[in-house]
């Protein structure tokens, strides 16, 4: 129980890591249409979303729970990186993916998107970074 909080956060930040840099380029370098690739890309971010939340909750409840004992200094960073990278999910999900999916404004929302994802990978990064550590 005492190192849960370290895998929640490697099971995040890897599964960022895996889709976005990986898995989805794989995708345009290898399915027949961008389209297709696209509408795949949209499906895996979305489950991608869902697994941020999960791993956020599951690592807010840990911090909460008294049975981890981190230190302060490091679950006060932690969860504040933990809400800004669930936060960067949830937006991308609700708020950005609709517009790109619609094809609205594609270059500016794709942009847009791309760069909260990277916020979220590299909130989950300081997580797991710090978690690692102690």
């Amino acid at each position: 129980m005492r190192n849960m909080p370290v895998w929640v956060a490697a099971v995040w930040w890897g599964s960022l890591s895996t889709l976005g840099f990986f898995v989805v380029p794989m995708l345009f370098a290898y399915l027949p249409t961008p389209a297709m690739a696209g509408a795949m890309a949209a499906k895996l971010f979305s489950a991608q979303a869902a697994i941020s939340a999960v791993c956020g909750m599951v690592l807010l409840m840990l911090f909460r729970s008294n049975k981890v004992q981190a230190p302060v200094d490091i679950a006060q960073t932690a969860t504040l990186f933990v809400v800004g990278g669930v936060l960067m999910a949830l937006l991308v999900e609700f708020g950005i993916a609709p517009r790109i999916v619609a094809r609205d404004n594609l270059a500016l929302w794709h942009g847009v998107g791309t760069a909260m994802y990277v916020v979220q990978w590299l909130c989950a990064a300081v997580v797991f970074g710090k978690l690692a550590k102690r």
